[in-house]
């Protein structure tokens, strides 16, 4: 079974073999020696780091950030994701399936390998810039760290760093239960390079691949960052954008505490395809409430400084 980042992507691939099919039989009917041309000539494959099986998306997740996630809060809230399997059967390829992606119109986009969302538990290695930074800020939670900003361009961005990504070890000691201080006093301590840190992705998060129309638009409308309305047969409605999602990130860069018309400029500046990361409201309003508004507000305005 294929996969594909995008609807678009899936019909032009479609579209390619048909046409190479029918170019083949033509070529051996002529020539009975003909041999179809290697794969070389195939348009590009987008390979992302295989996928594999082992067992739940977000290990030992029954809240976040004080948040209960039961299967019957999620039902209530969160309809769309009402049972848990189905989030995880959406990111295990099934054994004997393969786990390749196909992107002929996609796969030389380099947002669509920075916004991959890899769920579960993941070792990242960090270094600092010319500043001796790593380009982030975090805050403490329910006895748990949590990325609140993520600079653009810096090491934190660079590795994958993501506002709401938990913290769970860095350099290998545990941080549960540290204050926002702390935490950034180890930073503050760690050498240049080789900084070590586990941490666990944001539940529910997902990435959507949209092409943009003959008039540069992706097909989608949203106040304040949350998405409240889909123009009919657009590139955001055929590949299952929903509303009442908050926008994250475009083509991996950070975009929450950004006003409106600056992701708008975000979104023009790209090229004809856009990977946009979003994540359900219900739970994007529990973390901004959590980490508080003026927070994430004084760090976009750069009021306080990024370690």
């Amino acid at each position: 079974m294929s996969l594909y980042p995008s609807l678009e992507d899936m019909q032009m691939d479609q579209m390619v073999k048909a046409q190479e099919k029918v170019i083949s039989q033509s070529y051996a009917n002529q020539y009975p020696t003909y041999q179809q041309q290697t794969s070389a000539d195939n348009p590009p494959a987008y390979s992302p780091a295989p996928i594999k099986n082992e067992g739940t998306v977000y290990p030992a997740l029954g809240d976040f950030m004080g948040l209960e996630l039961s299967e019957a809060v999620i039902a209530a809230n969160m309809p769309e994701y009402s049972q848990i399997a189905i989030i995880q059967q959406a990111q295990i390829v099934p054994s004997g399936y393969s786990s390749q992606m196909i992107a002929p119109l996609s796969s030389q986009t380099l947002g669509l390998q920075k916004a991959q969302v890899t769920h579960g538990i993941r070792e990242l290695i960090l270094c600092k810039d010319k500043h001796n930074k790593v380009g982030m800020r975090v805050k403490a939670i329910d006895n748990g760290v949590f990325v609140c900003l993520v600079i653009k361009d810096s090491p934190a961005a660079l590795v994958g760093l993501r506002f709401g990504d938990q913290i769970l070890q860095i350099n290998g000691k545990s941080v549960a239960g540290y204050s926002m201080d702390k935490v950034h006093d180890l930073f503050k301590k760690s050498p240049v390079n080789g900084i070590s840190i586990v941490v666990r992705d944001r539940p529910f998060e997902r990435t959507i691949t949209l092409h943009k129309d003959s008039t540069n638009h992706i097909g989608f409308h949203f106040k304040n960052g949350k998405i409240n309305n889909l123009v009919k047969d657009s590139s955001a409605a055929k590949n299952g954008l929903l509303t009442n999602h908050q926008l994250l990130e475009v083509d991996g860069q950070n975009v929450v505490g950004l006003k409106d018309k600056e992701v708008v400029k975000i979104i023009d500046d790209c090229g004809p395809v856009v990977t946009v990361t979003v994540i359900p409201s219900y739970i994007y309003d529990h973390m901004v409430k959590k980490m508080s508004g003026s927070l994430i507000k004084d760090l976009m305005d750069h009021s306080i400084p990024a370690i």
